[in-house]
């Protein structure tokens, strides 16, 4: 495949979601979806747990299969795909896990190198040269000899994103990325996912509880309740939503009630 330049990652790809339905057995999970998320934009998904937001992620990725309705990748539906198309569709995707799944026993320029070892035909020097270029882009030139276990769990998260973006997708998938991390350490992966997916133009997906990201980096947000589409905005819209169930989610803890409180009497 050659050594891509490290500008090449992304192109522009919205990804479209057309009367998505998936159930197990008899309960019905997801409900009807219909939403576009955006090139060039973080597009959360947020809801209470047990919502549906991780089965909707799993679906767009084909991690599930939906029971009906379509997942279109830039036109292309995902859903009818042969096993082989999806493969290939899939090397278009970077994916960023809970837990970052990093593996313990591989450094952290062997862990970012993993996807191109796998799945490339560069030579050894330019998948080391890629690897490197994107352990720079998430700031972390000078960890790449130390492992999982020797660095911190912020740390952790920027190698996972690195390894998501080592492939050059267009399409980059975050499973609640800030999870365990403190608000500080929350910010740097935020600030670094949006720079990112607006350097190279990926449509970001990111399924989080984390109302600091919400209000901070949802440019397009989805809200997901018992299975159904609630709500779509973005961070601006969210906070003056009238939609009670996004209210009873974004406004549960005290400081956002004072957030909300101080909002209504700038609006007086």
């Amino acid at each position: 495949m050659g050594s891509p330049p490290f500008g090449g990652v992304g192109g522009g790809s919205m990804i479209e979601v057309k009367h998505l339905y998936k159930s197990f057995g008899d309960k019905e999970v997801l409900k009807d979806i219909n939403t576009i998320f955006e090139d060039g934009k973080t597009n959360l998904i947020i809801g209470q747990s047990g919502a549906g937001k991780t089965v909707l992620m799993r679906s767009l990725t084909g991690l599930l299969e939906p029971t009906k309705g379509e997942v279109l990748y830039d036109g292309r539906n995902f859903v009818k795909m042969t096993k082989k198309e999806q493969i290939l569709m899939r090397r278009e995707m970077g994916m960023i896990f809970q837990g970052a799944a990093l593996f313990d026993s591989l450094t952290v320029l062997e862990n970012v190198r993993f996807p191109l070892d796998m799945f490339s035909d560069m030579t050894a020097k330019e998948r080391d040269k890629r690897a490197m270029e994107c352990l720079d882009r998430v700031n972390l030139t000078g960890a790449e000899q130390k492992f999982p276990g020797e660095i911190s769990g912020g740390m952790q998260k920027r190698v996972a994103i690195a390894r998501a973006i080592v492939m050059n997708p267009k399409y980059l998938f975050c499973d609640e990325p800030n999870s365990g991390l403190d608000p500080k350490t929350s910010l740097v992966i935020d600030d670094l996912l949006t720079g990112i997916t607006r350097e190279f133009n990926m449509t970001t997906i990111i399924n989080t509880h984390d109302m600091n990201s919400v209000l901070g980096i949802g440019e397009n947000i989805i809200f997901i309740s018992d299975g159904k589409k609630e709500w779509q905005g973005d961070k601006n819209s969210v906070i003056t939503s009238k939609n009670e169930k996004l209210n009873d989610l974004v406004f549960a803890s005290d400081l956002f009630k004072k957030v909300k409180k101080i909002e209504k009497e700038d609006m007086k």
